[in-house]
């Protein structure tokens, strides 16, 4: 009898190994010390399935609507709209619905509102997901990333900070990276853009992609941009469900996870940052991988590395994954032979000036988790030496991870989160870099930590955070540190 017990209670645990590492949103967090097994009441059969139809329709819907107000005219919800917000930035959309309130107090409650119900609308989806068939889902990306399309840039300036950029190389002869937006203050690109006195921080290739676009009229430039942006998100979206399938994680739970997160969506997306021309390449790179076709895997992670540094650290552990050593000389040799032209490229193009990354290390934001560590443990915030130090711990987890020879996937999640904890400046649109990792990893305790971190930073991001944290007198930045990277920004901004 005790060996049947005991053989019953070893097919038990196979059995709930199985099912958590099955990518079920629900299942999924049900594993782990830091999460305890949860049981869960079983929905009714008829709620499993309308309830995910209507959080896509709720997700959708709030989408919607921010949008409509963000066009309706000036509002807070677009910066410097209040200066200039001429019908093409406005968009299709703009004055359609007639005048909508614009009062500030009402606007900040609504999108914080919004924020918060399609984050719960998020979690029901994800947990009801198996109830969703794969052409709802994609109807449901695809009618949202094209209704964010029509609306302007939702809290944020960066895309005609790009255009900025472009426009000072390709009209004014001007490199980006030795010389700052001020530098042409009669352009009409200066009074919607924010860094006038910072130089470039974009790495040398997204620069010389989006040349031709400092060549058009600043209208044309703008749409081009935001189409090529949004159908990036499109190819993104499809790089996922494609690697989703060769990793046997649902696609449709994978889907879900990235392209209905409310960061995604609104910051990402509505804010039509550039972080696509980075993780399209790096999720082609392990697309390609997963294929073995390991030259264009090199030469894809090549790419992505000369758009924004950060890619960087999923090159080690690709280069772990492709055993034996044959195909990892394949790798590098794709790495080399796309890499080599694109540092000549860059050198002929610019010389010897880098991105301006040094200087957006010195930025802080009040709740990045690196300010958040230095505020409690005593550094009055993200000191210069508390981030170095925060630095030096990320490459330690590279290293660690790779010790480890585990899954190479659950290690480039497991850094990239390392590198998105030790930001002085960590922008909502920054859980983006997780997200796909986390979708298409083995590791469930990963993807609990993409799904707290979305939480997180969904919370502190919506506007009443900081007011009400401030009634209470708690503030990050109001120490030194945190008076001394305030007058940074002002410095790049003024």
């Amino acid at each position: 009898m005790p060996e049947e017990k005991r053989r019953r209670r070893t097919t038990l645990l196979a059995t709930d190994v199985t099912e958590a590492d099955r990518s079920d949103g629900a299942v999924a967090l049900r594993r782990g010390p830091l999460l305890p097994k949860i049981a869960l009441p079983e929905a009714p059969a008829s709620w499993q399935r309308i309830a995910p139809r209507i959080a896509l329709a709720t997700i959708f819907g709030c989408c919607a609507a921010l949008v409509i107000f963000a066009s309706s005219g000036p509002t807070v919800l677009v910066w410097h709209s209040q200066t200039a917000f001429p019908s093409w930035m406005a968009g299709p959309l703009g004055g359609l619905f007639g005048q909508l309130p614009h009062h500030v107090k009402t606007l900040w409650i609504g999108y914080s509102s919004a924020l918060v119900v399609m984050l719960i609308a998020y979690g029901v989806a994800l947990r009801y997901s198996r109830s969703l068939s794969m052409k709802l889902i994609w109807v449901f990306v695809f009618a949202t990333l094209v209704i964010l399309l029509l609306g302007p840039p939702l809290e944020g300036t960066d895309l005609f900070n790009y255009l900025g950029y472009d426009r000072l190389w390709a009209l004014h002869g001007l490199n980006p990276y030795t010389h700052v937006i001020a530098d042409e203050a009669h352009d009409p690109v200066w009074l919607p853009a924010s860094w006038h006195h910072w130089r470039s921080p974009y790495g040398p290739l997204f620069t010389a992609i989006t040349y031709p676009l400092g060549l058009m009229s600043l209208p044309v430039a703008y749409w081009v941009l935001k189409v090529v942006i949004v159908a990036l998100g499109l190819v993104f979206v499809w790089l996922v469900y494609s690697c989703a399938k060769l990793t046997g994680r649902d696609p449709r739970w994978a889907v879900l996870l990235v392209a209905a997160n409310p960061l995604f969506l609104v910051q990402e997306v509505g804010g039509f940052h550039n972080d696509f021309f980075m993780i399209v390449p790096s999720m082609a790179a392990i697309l390609l991988l997963l294929k073995r076709r390991d030259r264009w895997s090199g030469a894809a992670i090549a790419v992505a590395i000369a758009v924004k540094y950060t890619a960087i650290v999923i090159f080690p552990f690709m280069l772990l994954a492709a055993r034996p050593a044959t195909r990892r000389w394949r790798v590098l040799s794709g790495f080399a032979l796309a890499g080599v032209p694109l540092a000549v490229a860059s050198l002929a193009l610019f010389g010897t000036a880098l991105p301006n990354v040094a200087g957006q290390s010195k930025m802080l934001t009040a709740f990045s988790i690196a300010n958040l560590l230095g505020w409690v443990f005593g550094f009055g915030g993200g000191a210069p030496i508390f981030l170095t130090a925060l630095e030096v711990c990320v490459v330690l987890v590279i290293v660690y991870l790779l010790l480890r020879n585990r899954d190479w996937l659950s290690g480039a999640g497991w850094a990239t989160a390392a590198l998105i904890a030790s930001l002085g400046s960590l922008w909502p649109w920054y859980v983006v870099w997780l997200l796909p990792l986390a979708a298409i990893a083995s590791s469930a305790r990963l993807r609990a930590v993409a799904l707290i971190l979305t939480t997180f930073v969904v919370i502190t991001s919506v506007p009443y955070t900081q007011k009400f944290l401030g009634s209470e007198g708690i503030n990050p930045m109001a120490g030194p540190v945190g008076r001394a990277a305030n007058a940074l920004v002002q410095q790049y901004t003024r």
